[in-house]
Formats: structure tokens, sequence, C-alpha cells
């Protein structure tokens, strides 16, 4: 897998699963994200923990829709690289970091 790609699929992940929340409350949020918690759509992938945490304070237990969507997304993009992971019952940052190992092996 060639370096970055890894990051590239996760924004494009977020990004797809943010879209399904409509346009103008994906904007919100990622105005949110970078306004309230500093952390810019393109850093997302170097600061998933703080990631994580900012979905939690802004959506609450809601959060957990939108972090099972991005790791159903970010499978589907790594395809093949991460056959045989199981399912996420570890967590958001657990399953993303279980992801990147896979592929950049």
């Amino acid at each position: 897998m060639p370096n970055g790609e890894f990051e590239k699929l996760l924004v494009e992940a977020i990004d797809e699963s943010l879209s399904s929340l409509g346009e103008s409350p994906k904007q919100a949020i990622l105005f949110h994200l970078e306004n309230t918690f500093n952390i810019k759509k393109q850093e997302i992938p170097n600061q998933i923990a703080s990631f994580d945490v900012a979905l939690k304070k802004i959506f609450g237990p809601g959060a957990d829709f939108l972090e099972i969507l991005i790791a159903k997304k970010l499978r589907e993009k790594a395809a093949s690289d991460v056959e045989g992971l199981p399912p996420n019952e570890a967590g958001f940052t657990v399953t993303v970091a279980s992801i990147k190992r896979l592929m950049e092996k």
C-alpha cells in the first residue's frame, strides 16, 4: 500500500459518512471540529483519538452511529487489505488502528 493511502481512504470514509447527514450539517461539523477542537479534516488520521473524543462531545451516544459508518466505509475502501479483520467490537480507535496496521503490511 503506497505511503499516505490509509490517510486518504480514512478522510474519504469520514467525508462520505458525514455527508450522510447532509451537506450543511457536514460543513458545520467540520467547522466545529476545526474551531472548537483544533482538528482539521486532513489531520484527522493523525489525531484519531482526539477525533473520537470530539465526536462523542458533539453527538454524545449518537457518535457510535457515525463511527460504525466510518469504520464500515473504511473497510470497504481497504477491501482485500483487511480480510479477516473482526468486526468493530473493540471500539472505533482500535478498529481504525487495526485497519491501518493491516494496510501498511
